[in-house]
Order: structure tokens, then sequence, then C-alpha cells
């Protein structure tokens, strides 16, 4: 049973939601799916599938409908998050929230008309790809370390510094951009729109991954790059905050997209344990097997239910960062557990690289590390509970 058919036993979805979920699912397995191992060994999938999700509203359902959106709340967006799975294509799903769920939010959230008509509105589109411009070598989940810099002269900032694993770095037109414009610490980090045509901006790398192998991910310099001010984010000084309240949904919707994964996968197994036969029976014969499924099966749905439970926290507009940080570390850590039982009952199979699980298995190897690591998630989590 697929996540389409699972959803309907949940209250918190209707007859719209299920359109939804169809027509992203359909878009998944006649257009997406298909091309999975050319774009895999590509390393890229092409540009136009930007344009194919804007189309279909799913870079902007929860964005304003005067700015292309589609006005809709969380519980779409979640329709949309389960429903990506099905492209089996880990990478893709990940370059389209960056865009949808990473590095535009917060551009709608505290940017004023030039940043939505120049950056957010193109974006929803399809017409911009945008990236998340966080992590740099020396700082990843310790935000406070960031060292690139944003030096106001005149009426322009003027940056210099990099950045690295950059998803959609290697060709997104915009970056919502992370740098210090004063200050050490918490204090003095900034947001600023930045445009990649502009001069001193380089892609330094293309990086190559573990796994994910179909998005770009780069290194990136900025060498006295000028830009506006007016393309500066909300208020100066204060993007460690702005940067720590984006987490909340990236992280959230990684936790996702991490169960759905994980019960996609899952689900295949099933079907693969009740075909494959040994010692005269199929696998689903021997009791272990039938009690690993299980143990996995309560273990998905738990992660599920608190990932549902923390949705409606947010929609209520209640603080949800114990349970954001819950659902992280939780569902990551359950979602890798749970493809690697599956490369286990698919045996030799499951570790040949022409078999799904096997690609699933070091895609997802990303969901503990990426967003904040499940170590920063346990420690967040020691100063919200103890």
């Amino acid at each position: 049973m697929f996540q389409t058919d699972r959803a309907r036993n949940y209250r918190q979805f209707g007859e719209e939601h299920t359109q939804l979920r169809k027509t992203v699912r359909d878009w998944c397995e006649k257009s997406l799916k298909p091309n999975a191992h050319e774009w895999e060994e590509a390393r890229l999938f092409p540009r136009e599938v930007f344009k194919q999700a804007a189309d279909l509203g799913l870079l902007g359902i929860r964005m304003p409908e005067e700015l292309g959106g589609l006005g809709l709340d969380w519980w779409y967006t979640v329709a949309y998050a389960e429903e990506m799975v099905h492209s089996t294509l880990a990478g893709l799903t990940m370059a389209l929230l960056v865009q949808s769920d990473m590095a535009t939010p917060v551009i709608h959230e505290i940017g004023d008309s030039y940043h939505h008509q120049n950056y957010l509105k193109p974006a929803i589109a399809g017409q911009a790809i945008a990236a998340l411009g966080i992590t740099e070598p020396d700082a990843g989940s310790d935000v406070a370390g960031i060292r690139t810099t944003a030096r106001r002269d005149g009426d322009d900032y003027v940056i210099n510094g990099s950045k690295t694993y950059i998803t959609n770095g290697t060709r997104a037109d915009f970056i919502t951009l992370a740098a210090r414009t004063g200050g050490t610490g918490h204090d003095g980090i900034s947001l600023l729109m930045f445009p990649t045509d502009t001069k001193g901006f380089r892609v330094t790398r293309k990086l190559e991954k573990m796994g994910n192998h179909c998005s770009d991910t780069a290194e990136i310099a900025f060498e006295d790059c000028r830009i506006p001010a007016k393309n500066l984010l909300g208020n100066e000084g204060e993007g460690f905050y702005y940067v720590m309240q984006n987490f909340g949904g990236e992280r959230l919707v990684g936790a996702l997209t991490a169960i759905a994964g994980a019960q996609r996968m899952l689900d295949e197994t099933i079907e693969w344990c009740q075909t494959r036969h040994a010692f005269g029976k199929n696998l689903m014969g021997f009791q272990t097997v039938r009690h690993q499924i299980v143990q996995l099966e309560t273990e998905l749905e738990a992660g599920r239910q608190l990932c549902y439970r923390t949705v409606q926290l947010v929609i209520d507009g209640d603080n949800a960062w114990r349970e954001i940080a819950m659902c992280k570390l939780y569902c990551g850590e359950v979602a890798t557990k749970v493809v690697d039982r599956c490369v286990q009952l698919y045996g030799g199979m499951g570790y040949m690289d022409e078999c799904t699980v096997s690609r699933v298995f070091r895609d997802m190897r990303l969901i503990t590390i990426g967003g904040g690591t499940s170590e920063i998630m346990r420690e967040i989590l020691t100063k919200l509970c103890l």
C-alpha cells in the first residue's frame, strides 16, 4: 500500500489533497521515474523540471496567489513531499524542495515587494532557480561560525568568502545568502538576495557525492562581489534568527520525505519478499522476516504521526521547535534503519547498483546529516526538554 492509498486513513486529508497527490504521483511516474537512471548517470536533471513543477503549482504551494502561488496550507505541502518519492530520485526531490521550502519561504516572510517581484515570483514560476547559501568549509551546523562577509559600502554591499555543499549551486540564478555584516557569533549575520550573475561570483567546484547524484552540489566563492543594499533581506544583523526560523520548515519537510521514502522502499521490499523463494517457500513465510517488517512498519508509523502532530502545531501557530527537532532526529534515524533492513531483505540483489533499494540506501544516508545532524538535534533537544 503506497503513500497515496495510505493517506486515505488519515483525517487530515480530503479529496483536494488526494487530487494533488494523484497529480504529483502521475508526474513522478510518467515523466521523472523513467529517466532516473539516465539523470543519475549524468549527475544532473534537466532545468526544465523546475518549470514542470511550477506549472503544477508545486513551487509555491503555501505562497500567496498574487505571487503565483496556490495559497494553501501545510497539509498540501505534506501531500507534495510524500508523493515526490515516487520519482525514485531523491536528488531531484531535494533540489525542488530547496526551491519551494528552503530558499524561498524566508523571502516571503521577511522580504518586501522588491524581493517578492524580483526573486520570489520568478522562483515560484520556475523561471529562476534558487539556492540557500549558509554552509561554509568551517561552519556547517554551527551557523554562528559564518565567515563570509558583506561589508556596507555606500549603496552597496561588498561580499567576500565562500560556501560549500550548496544544492542547486552550479546553476542557481540567485542565492538566499547568509553573510556576516558585523559583530561576532550570533550577532552580525544578515541575509541577502544574491544574483549569481554578479561580477566576482564563481562556482569553484561541482562536488561528487555518495548519493543524490542527479542533483548538483557546489562549492562557490565571492570575490569583491558588489550588490545593491536593497538586496538586504529583513533587518541587518538579525540573519541568524531568520536562518533558525527557516530551518524549522526545512527540517520538517526533510523528516516527511524521509518517512515517505522509507515507506515506499519497505512497500517494494514486501512485494519482493512475497515473490522471492528460499527453501521451498517465499520469504514472507519466515517468521523472522515477518517480524522485522511489522517492526519497521510500526516505527515508520510512529515517525509519520510525530510529523503530522508537528505540522498541526505549525498550522495552529504554536511553538513547535521541540517537536521539529524530534521529527528530524527520529525520522532520520528510523528511515536510514528501515532502508538498511530493506537492503538486507533483498539479499545480494539489494547490493546491486541496478536495484532501486541500492540507490535509496545511499541517498537516504544524507537525512541524518543535512539540515542539522542527529547529534545537533540531540543537543538542541537537551536545551528544550531538560
